[in-house]
């Protein structure tokens, strides 16, 4: 694997990687906040009734707008790099995620200045402005550990599903790819996907909600389907981009190292 030590080949990975586990880091930290798809998007919230389960509206996590990224990024890095390199690499992620996690919650332990709880209000504002904020944010460290301080199983459900996830997404994409070799990008790069996200909405849900608060099956298993249908939806919008990402990446590398480095990441 001579190939991977020419300097284009280092200086993508470097690329590649960095962004998969920014993305990755970005996405747990933001999902902390709920929000309204629809409402956000100027619509009126849909009632959904599945399972008997309902209404459900498309509630989600903010981390989903960064967590199918880090899926295309899965079959970039799985493209050049092989089942090996995606798979330390998810590793590594998950690693740096809990070592996040870690070190915030020691945060939260810290013992606030007390000038800080109320100092966050903008001399600008006027004084209406000012009593509005004091009074929806009484104290700034409360509200930092309220914002922050995730339910450990929240935590716990999205690891689980994102190496799984991992896991399998590199599986299928290298299955299908042995079948279809060079040709038919959408498949191996997208099926991967709608598999891999499917397991991870149902994991991380049951293992949050589940587990976690003792939400019944069914209702968290149509929580599950909800959210899936957005990942599958993004995962499928998002297919011209892995296209056009490839592109990239084979201008870049050049024709025979880009060929190179695909036939070995595929043995590997």
């Amino acid at each position: 694997m001579r190939e991977f030590f020419s300097a284009k080949a280092n200086r993508l990975w470097m690329v590649l990687s960095g962004f998969f586990i920014a993305n990755a880091l970005v996405a747990e930290f933001m999902g902390v906040k709920l929000f309204s798809l629809e409402r956000t998007l100027g619509m009126e919230e849909v009632r959904l009734n599945i399972l008997g389960q309902g209404p459900l509206s498309f509630t989600l996590t903010a981390g989903v707008l960064l967590w199918p990224v880090v899926f295309v990024m899965t079959d970039i890095i799985n493209e050049y790099y092989g089942r090996r390199g995606i798979r330390s690499l998810s590793y590594l992620t998950a690693g740096l995620i809990a070592y996040g996690f870690a070190m915030l919650f020691m945060a939260i332990e810290l013992a606030p200045a007390e000038f800080w709880r109320t100092a966050h209000i903008k001399p600008t504002w006027t004084p209406e402005e000012q009593a509005a904020i004091r009074a929806q944010v009484a104290d700034y460290n409360t509200a930092y550990t309220i914002v922050f301080g995730q339910s450990l199983w929240i935590i716990v459900g999205s690891l689980v599903a994102f190496l799984i996830a991992q896991i399998v997404d590199v599986t299928i994409f290298h299955r299908i790819k042995a079948i279809t070799g060079e040709k038919k990008i959408w498949l191996r790069a997208t099926g991967s996907t709608l598999v891999s996200q499917f397991i991870d909405s149902f994991v991380v849900v049951f293992i949050a909600l589940y587990i976690g608060q003792q939400i019944g099956f069914v209702q968290v298993l149509a929580i599950s389907i909800v959210n899936y249908i957005y990942k599958g939806l993004m995962a499928i919008a998002l297919t011209p981009v892995i296209y056009l990402v490839h592109w990239i990446i084979d201008r870049y590398l050049g024709e025979p190292l880009a060929t190179q480095m695909k036939e070995a990441a595929q043995r590997a």
